[in-house]
This record gives C-alpha cells, structure tokens and sequence, in this order.
C-alpha cells in the first residue's frame, strides 16, 4: 500500500469539497473493494475520505410507493430490515446472498454501485427495479447510471447519497454465483410494476444491461416459458477462467426463467 492522507469529514458538503479539491482522491465507504486494491498497489490514490462520519446517509425508509434507502447502509441491514422485506422481498434476498458475512456487514449499497463492478448485485435491483440514485447534487435514472466496467455517470465531487426503489408487484432475482467470492458469474432480476417489466443482468457482460426481448415478452405471457426461447448475443459477454461469453448467454436465459418463476 502506498502512502495517502486520510481524511473523515463531518458533513456531505465537507466530504465533497475535499473530494473536488484533493489530488486523485477517493471515497471509502465500507472498503471492500478500494482497501484490497491498495493493498495489492492496483489502486494509489494520494486521499481517501472517509464517509463514515457523514450523518444523513444511511438507514431505510419509505416515500410515497418507494423505499429509500442511505448510501451508507450495509448490506446486512437491507437483507434484515423489515421494510424493505415486506415491500420488496426480492431486494432483500439480494443483498442477503452479497459475499460473505463479513462483507454484507462492511459493504455498502452506495460503494457497490459507484464502484459499478462488472459482477456485482446491486446494479442488477437498481436497473431491474428502475430505481433513482440521488446524490449530492442531483438525481440521476438507473438506465442513465452505468456506463461500462467500472464507470459510472458520477462527475468530480459528486456522492451517491441515497437510491429510490420503487415497490414493484412482484420481482425476484436469481443469480449462479463463483463458489468462492460469491460474486454473480450470471445474475438476473426481473420486476414488473410501475416502472413497467425489466430484465436486468449483471456479471455477463462489462456492466449491468438489459433485455429488451424479454421484457417484450414477458409484458404479454408472466411465464417461464415466455423467455425460453429467447437468447442474448455472446459477442460483447464476459469470458475468464470462471466462464465463456456463450456460457454466460445461456445461463441469461436460465436464471430469468428461474427469476420468472420465483417472482410468480
């Protein structure tokens, strides 16, 4: 790890003039992922701010037919918390599978989908529930949110603050995990309700996207069925040592069936 100044302010404002005026500086929520990068020297910024002494930014409540949930809030709080079982199960669910125990207790919602990790979950609720990020200084739609591998809409000094989910109908999401890290080789969360019928994907390709046939379809005919048939290209997936890009296409179309069927 190299040598940085640490700073814990006290105040959004705070945190985010520090972070517009610090050279290379990042924000360290719950550190899952930028601690083991510096530690590995992949990462070096010359300042990490610190947003565990930032009030307002955590926590779980409702507004209107929506949840709210805090940038700062673990994991391991939304898959507990009562609320957000009751309105919106398949969230919940989701934030319950995150890593390990350790992990759903440091990571944070905010830091997941800054971070926008190719195999993350989160991005997958985000999209697939066509929630609302807010951040400092504006609200930004999920379908705007993502970009590629690990790019974000976020602009200098901008920090996510909370994420807007609305209540859906029903959703599920179901996900074929690596065994060791947990993160999503293919994950796949279906929703239909006021944002109208997604289908969001996560760990198949350079970020979280959608499908727009399987959503067409599933509008229609709400069964497995419906999607069966359905395939999504292989040419811009993922392959590693975990999975080809054809093997992450056909499990796409799995795990919406599976999702389609836990939904139902």
């Amino acid at each position: 790890m190299y040598e940085f100044d640490y700073h814990k302010p006290g105040s959004l404002d705070e945190a985010a003039k520090l972070l517009s005026s610090e050279e290379d500086a990042s924000v360290i929520a719950g550190g899952m992922t930028l601690l083991p990068t510096m530690k590995q020297r992949l990462a070096a910024p010359t300042s990490v701010i610190d947003l565990g002494g930032v009030p307002d930014i955590r926590g779980i409540s409702t507004e209107g037919n929506s949840v709210v949930i805090g940038a700062m809030t673990p994991h391991n709080e939304v898959a507990l918390d009562p609320t957000v079982r009751a309105k919106i199960p398949a969230l919940a669910e989701l934030a319950g599978q995150i890593g390990d125990a350790q992990v759903r207790n440091r990571g944070t919602l905010g830091g997941s989908i800054a971070n926008n990790d190719p195999a993350a979950d989160y991005p997958a609720a985000v999209v697939g529930l066509g929630a609302t990020v807010r951040t400092n200084k504006r609200e930004i739609a999920a379908d705007d949110f993502f970009e590629d591998l690990f790019e974000t809409a976020l602009e200098d000094g901008e920090i996510v603050t909370q994420v807007v989910f609305p209540v859906p109908d029903k959703a599920a999401y179901r996900k074929f995990h690596n065994p060791a890290s947990r993160y999503a080789i293919v994950g796949t969360f279906i929703s239909s309700g006021p944002q109208g019928t997604r289908v969001a994907v996560t760990g198949a390709g350079s970020c979280v996207f959608r499908v727009s046939d399987m959503e067409q379809a599933l509008a229609s005919t709400w069964k497995p069925d419906a999607v069966d048939g359905i395939r999504v290209s292989a040419d811009e997936l993922n392959t590693d040592l975990h999975a080809s890009a054809e093997y992450r296409a056909h499990l796409v179309t799995v795990m919406a069936k599976r999702a389609v069927q836990a939904a139902a």
